[in-house]
C-alpha cells in the first residue's frame, strides 16, 4: 500500500496516534523553514560577496533579489538560452551573473558570447525560420528601425503591462536608464532594454597637450592655443603639428591621427557610426536628425523615402562628400602608413603604445584595455596620460545636431519564443540590469546604462583613473551621442552596402562623389525592393520620385531644415580649441561646452 493510499483510508487515519501526526507536521514546517533560510543565505551570500558596491542599500538589494526568487518560482528547473556579442560586460554576465541567477531563482541560463555578425545571423535565422534559436538576444539598438517595422519583436511596453506583468520587476525603474530614448520606435513604444552602452569620443594625450614647449610652438604656428579641438579645422591643425612638426616625443615617433582603412566589414562601422553627422550631414534633431538622419535617409511620417540627394536624402550631398574626403585625407597624411591596411580590431590597440597624440573617433568599449597597468599611456600611479572629450565637429555641423555615436546593446524578446521561456528570459534580462548588480557590473565592464550607477560614489572615487569617462556620462553632453535611429528600415541589408562602396574611394578605384552616388543608389534600390515586396508590417519605405538636388536644397531652406545643404565656400574655417579643464567645469555646471 502506498503512502497516498494509506492516507486516504479513514480507518488508517484514525489508527495513527495524534502525537505522530503532530510530529510530522512539525517536521514539515521545520523543513520548509530550513529551505527558506537556505534561500535567504544564498541571496545574502551574493549580495555581500559579489554585488557590492550598489546603488541600493543592503536591505533593498535583498528585497529586490527576493522578488526575483518568488517571480521565478513557476519556472524553477528550466534551462534557457540567451546570446550577446563578445565584450567584457557580457563575459561577466555569462560567467558570473548566470551562476547568481541560477542559485537565486533556480533557472539555469546558457549565455553564449558570439561576434556581432554571428549574433545578427542567429537572430535572422530565428526570424526567418520561426524556430526558437535563443530565448532572448542582446542586440545593438541600431536595429530598432528594423525590429519594429517587421513586427517580429515584442513591444516591451505592451508586454510589461500585459503578458509579462507578473514577471516585471517593481524596481526596474525605467527612468534610470540613460539610453531608453534610443530603443523606442516612432510609435513611442519601448522595444529593447539597454544592457550596456559606450560612446565614440575624442581621445587625446593630455600630458603632451599640457607641455609648455609644445603649447608655445603650436601657438606660434597657428595663432591659437593647443587644446581640445572644437572643430575639424583645429583637429587637422593638431594632427599636422604632431605628425610633421613634433615628429618624435622622448625618442619615439608620434602621429597626430589614428584610423583604419582596410576593405573589410568593419570599415562600414567607421562611417555608419555617426561620422557623417559629426561632419554636419543630415538634420538637427536628437536622438537622430529629422527628417534626414546621419545615414542620409529621409523619413516622412514613419516611412523612409530615400537616401540620394535627388530624393531628398543626403548620403551623396556636399556634407557627406566633405566628410568622406576629409577622413581619407587624414588617414593618408597624418596616421601611420600601415593604418590604411588595418581593420577596426587591428587599429584599436595602437594608441596604447604611446605613438598617437589624438584620435577623433575612439570607442569607450576599450576603456579597460587603456587603463591596464604597464601600458605606455598610463602613469606609474595608475592615472592615465590621456583624456576623452566631445568629438570635434565638421564645417557643416550646426547646434542641435547629434555629435557622435553611442552603441547600446539591448535585450530583445521575439514573438516566436514560447511564452514561459520568454518570461524566464525577461527575468534574466532584468536581473543583469538591476540596480542590485549594475554598479558592480559597470566597474567590471565600464559600459554605463544607469544614471544612478554613473553617479555612485564609487565612480567618483575611480573617476581620476578613467580619463574623463565618468564626467562625460554625468554631463548633458551624453545626450548628443546616439545610436543609429529609426530611419533605417533594414540595418543588416543596408549596412553591408557601406564598406563595399566606401572602400572604393579609399583605394582610389572611384572618386568620393562616385562612391557616395553608388552608395545612395544601392540604399535606394534596397528600399525600393522592400516597398515593392511589402514585407514590413508597418512604416515600410515609400520612396520619393527622383527630381533634382536644387529642388531639395530649396525645399530644405524653405522648411527651415538643414539637409541637404549646399556646398560651403569655405570648408576649413578658423580652428577653435578649448582647455580641457574649462570643459570639465562646464560639465559640472550642466553645460555641454563653456
Amino acid at each position: 500500500m502506498t503512502r497516498t493510499t494509506f492516507a486516504r483510508t479513514p480507518l488508517a487515519r484514525r489508527a495513527m496516534p495524534r502525537p505522530g501526526r503532530t510530529a510530522l507536521l512539525a517536521a514539515s514546517v521545520s523543513l520548509f523553514g530550513l529551505a527558506a533560510l537556505a534561500q535567504d543565505a544564498v541571496v545574502e551570500k551574493w549580495v555581500d560577496e559579489e554585488f557590492q558596491p550598489s546603488a541600493l542599500s543592503r536591505d533593498e538589494q535583498i528585497a529586490e533579489m527576493e522578488w526575483f526568487r518568488q517571480a521565478a518560482e513557476p519556472f524553477k528547473g528550466m534551462t534557457i538560452n540567451v546570446v550577446s556579442e563578445v565584450a567584457p560586460t557580457h563575459a561577466y554576465e555569462s560567467q558570473t551573473l548566470t551562476k547568481a541567477f541560477e542559485e537565486i531563482t533556480g533557472i539555469k541560463v546558457t549565455h553564449d558570447l558570439l561576434q556581432e555578425g554571428d549574433v545578427i545571423e542567429k537572430l535572422q535565422t530565428q526570424l526567418q525560420s520561426g524556430q526558437n534559436v535563443y530565448d532572448a538576444y542582446v542586440n545593438d539598438s541600431d536595429l530598432i528601425g528594423t525590429h519594429f517595422r517587421y513586427g517580429w519583436t515584442v513591444a516591451l511596453d505592451d508586454y510589461m503591462a500585459g503578458e509579462g506583468a507578473d514577471v516585471t520587476s517593481p524596481t526596474l525603474d525605467l527612468d534610470d536608464f540613460m539610453g531608453l530614448a534610443f530603443t523606442k520606435s516612432p510609435d513611442g513604444k519601448l522595444y529593447m532594454l539597454p544592457d550596456q552602452q559606450f560612446a565614440n569620443l575624442y581621445w587625446f594625450r593630455h600630458d603632451l597637450f599640457s607641455r609648455e614647449d609644445l603649447k608655445a610652438r603650436f601657438k606660434e604656428k597657428y595663432g591659437y592655443d593647443l587644446g581640445v579641438p572644437v572643430n575639424w579645422s583645429a583637429y587637422e591643425d593638431i594632427a599636422d603639428f604632431f605628425t610633421n612638426d613634433v615628429k618624435e616625443v622622448d625618442g619615439k615617433v608620434i602621429y597626430g591621427h589614428m584610423d583604419y582603412g582596410k576593405k573589410d566589414a568593419s570599415l562600414g562601422w567607421r562611417y555608419t557610426d555617426a561620422w557623417f553627422s559629426m561632419a554636419g550631414s543630415g538634420d538637427r534633431g536628437l536622438p537622430n536628425g529629422v527628417p534626414v538622419d546621419e545615414w542620409g535617409i529621409r523619413m516622412e511620417g514613419c516611412h523612409p523615402t530615400g537616401s540620394s540627394i535627388e530624393r531628398g536624402g543626403d548620403i551623396n550631398g556636399p556634407a557627406a562628400v566633405y566628410a568622406l574626403e576629409t577622413s581619407i585625407r587624414w588617414l593618408k597624411e597624418f596616421a601611420p602608413a600601415e593604418a590604411q591596411g588595418m581593420t577596426f580590431y587591428e587599429y584599436t590597440p595602437v594608441p596604447t603604445n604611446g605613438s598617437v597624440a589624438q584620435q577623433a573617433f575612439w570607442y569607450t568599449i576599450f576603456l579597460a584595455d587603456y587603463v591596464k597597468e604597464g601600458v605606455a599611456v598610463i602613469n606609474e600611479d595608475g592615472t592615465p596620460k590621456w583624456r576623452v572629450a566631445p568629438s570635434p565637429h565638421g564645417a557643416y555641423w550646426q547646434d542641435g545636431m547629434k555629435l557622435g555615436y553611442q552603441d547600446v546593446g539591448s535585450w530583445l524578446l521575439l514573438n516566436n519564443t514560447e511564452a514561459d521561456r520568454r518570461k524566464a528570459a525577461w527575468l534574466y534580462a532584468q536581473f543583469v540590469t538591476s540596480k542590485t548588480v549594475d554598479v558592480k557590473k559597470s566597474h567590471v565592464g565600464l559600459t554605463f546604462i544607469r544614471d544612478s550607477t554613473v553617479r555612485h560614489e564609487s565612480f567618483t572615487e575611480r573617476a581620476p583613473n578613467l580619463g574623463g569617462i565618468v564626467e562625460f556620462y554625468r554631463s548633458p553632453a551624453r545626450e548628443s551621442w546616439t545610436p543609429t535611429g529609426v530611419n533605417v528600415p533594414d540595418y543588416p541589408k543596408l549596412s553591408q552596402l557601406w564598406w563595399s562602396n566606401i572602400s572604393t574611394a579609399i583605394s582610389g578605384e572611384t572618386t568620393v562623389q562616385q562612391a557616395l552616388d553608388n552608395l545612395a543608389d544601392a540604399q535606394d534600390r534596397v528600399m525600393e525592393r522592400l516597398e515593392r515586396a511589402n514585407v514590413q508590417a508597418v512604416c515600410g519605405p515609400r520612396l520619393n520620385p527622383k527630381t533634382s538636388a536644387e529642388e531639395w536644397y530649396a525645399r530644405a531652406e524653405a522648411d527651415g531644415n538643414l539637409a541637404p545643404q549646399r556646398k560651403l565656400e569655405n570648408e576649413k574655417p578658423q580652428g577653435e580649441t578649448i582647455a580641457y579643464e574649462d570643459l570639465l567645469a562646464a560639465w559640472a555646471e550642466g553645460k555641454v561646452r563653456p
